[in-house]
């Protein structure tokens, strides 16, 4: 269910970059006809995509880890270039159409920071065990990586896999959190191989 609203949530933001990108390019281009009709062209898709946007995006911050200080500046950004959009493109501003579409690229690239923060969490320091204790996977796994899988491995944030539901062994799953799979990133030199391994361990006790 989240994996399809993230997958929805990047196609619509995708589609909403791409409209905006066209019309800017029109109007920058001084092609009125053509920018009058490829705006009554996509009208619906237009209302169609902003509204998947904004619902999916909501529905991720409301079922996050919570809000980060980039998340909160996205939503700002975005909120304000809608009515700096429709103001450029209805007067015909250049300036607040460039405007509007830097002000949504901006919102996208906050957007792939805060994913990235998320998916390498925090300092190493704050997960590394007392000289001669056991590495704890529990910790790591907390520590690290609930903010897209959750704390039962089913979250399915930012396209994170449900780990109730894998079917990988242990060496694989140590080769995904080692060396990363697209959307996640990898650990090597960010955990130690032993630590690597205990996250590894940990999550297949979520199977169920």
């Amino acid at each position: 269910m989240n994996q399809a609203i993230y997958y929805t949530h990047l196609i619509s933001v995708t589609a909403f970059l791409l409209i905006y990108l066209v019309k800017t390019i029109l109007l920058l281009s001084n092609k009125e006809a053509s920018l009058s009709k490829f705006t009554k062209g996509v009208k619906v898709p237009e209302m169609i995509v902003s509204t998947l946007f904004l619902v999916t995006g909501i529905y991720m911050l409301i079922n996050g880890p919570g809000a980060t200080t980039l998340q909160i500046i996205k939503i700002i950004i975005v909120f304000a270039s809608i009515p700096v959009a429709v103001v450029g493109f209805k007067k015909k501003n250049k300036a607040l159409a460039v405007l509007s579409l830097l002000m949504i690229v901006a919102a996208y690239g906050l957007a792939e920071v805060n994913k990235k923060r998320s998916l390498q969490g925090t300092s190493v320091t704050s997960v590394d065990a007392p000289e001669g204790a056991a590495v704890s996977g529990h910790d790591i796994f907390m520590d690290r990586c609930t903010s897209c899988h959750g704390d039962d491995g089913k979250l399915g944030l930012s396209g994170a896999k449900d780990l109730t539901a894998s079917t990988l062994d242990l060496d694989s799953k140590i080769e995904i959190i080692r060396n990363g799979k697209a959307p996640m990133a990898g650990y090597a030199g960010v955990l130690t191989e032993e630590q690597i391994k205990a996250v590894a361990e940990y999550t297949a006790t979520l199977k169920k």
